[in-house]
């Protein structure tokens, strides 16, 4: 799956460790969810589009 989240984490100026606090997970998965190689729950995507403040359609690409 492909993701966006590094570019809008990157606008929004937040290290990935910044971000994995906010959603309460490890930075490891933010890692692996930059990379597409993770899959997260709905309730972690949601968290991230909240705090990214962008429409979850937009962070990752479910076609892949």
């Amino acid at each position: 799956m492909k993701t966006k989240i590094k570019q809008y984490r990157a606008a929004k100026g937040l290290t990935q460790q910044e971000l994995a606090n906010l959603v309460q997970v490890r930075r490891e998965t933010i890692v692996f969810l930059e990379k597409g190689k993770y899959n997260p729950s709905l309730k972690l995507g949601v968290l991230i589009s909240r705090v990214l403040d962008v429409p979850i359609e937009e962070l990752f690409d479910i076609d892949d």
